[in-house]
């Protein structure tokens, strides 16, 4: 059994070399845990919720936005990327959101997918605990690679990765790009150099 990658900035990986050339589904899985609350004298504490948001973007060979799936719209609308629904609080072990990208299924004008996050709820990465991001082959569930979030500093979103088609393959590059804002759209001038 393969290792998964621990992914770089800028580092990009042959997902049919990585995976297997049977490699037709992949799905991105975001996961999170509440922030843990410093008490008086290290009583009481408590927790607070914390709710990153995970986004696929589809864009075509001009770098026009075809698509997104994302809290509020949780299918693309051919139906072959699919959000598994909004967790708002983190809780739970394992990934807390995924897109599933069905690749033999994307639009043939669909030349990049990228995928974000984003702090809806506001904090910055460096405050939450184990935030990570990884990408799995859906076929027996191997994960091809993994982003560590935590470690990324005081900013609220990230542009996590770009899959692109070259040919009958897709390129995925770890971009690890900070950003700003709640949502994917206060992003979108930060994912052009990526296109």
């Amino acid at each position: 059994m393969q290792m998964p990658i621990s992914l770089q900035k800028g580092q990009q990986i042959s997902l049919a070399k990585e995976a297997g050339p049977s490699l037709s589904t992949v799905q991105m899985g975001l996961g999170w845990d509440a922030i843990k609350k410093k008490g008086f004298f290290g009583f009481g504490g408590g927790q607070a919720d914390v709710d990153l948001d995970a986004n696929a973007l589809m864009f075509d060979a001009s770098g026009q936005l075809v698509d997104v799936v994302w809290f509020r719209q949780l299918q693309s609308k051919d139906g072959s990327v699919r959000h598994s629904g909004d967790n708002r609080t983190g809780q739970g072990d394992g990934d807390d959101e995924t897109i599933t990208v069905d690749l033999t299924r994307l639009p043939a004008a669909v030349t990049t997918v990228i995928f974000s996050v984003n702090n809806y709820t506001g904090q910055d990465f460096g405050q939450v605990e184990n935030a990570y991001c990884r990408l799995v082959n859906t076929q027996g569930g191997q994960e091809i690679a993994r982003y560590n979030l935590s470690v990324q500093g005081n900013h609220s979103a990230m542009i996590l990765a770009s899959l692109k088609r070259q040919g009958g393959d897709w390129a995925m590059t770890a971009i690890g790009a900070p950003s700003r804002g709640r949502t994917y759209m206060d992003n979108l001038p930060d994912m052009r150099p990526h296109l």
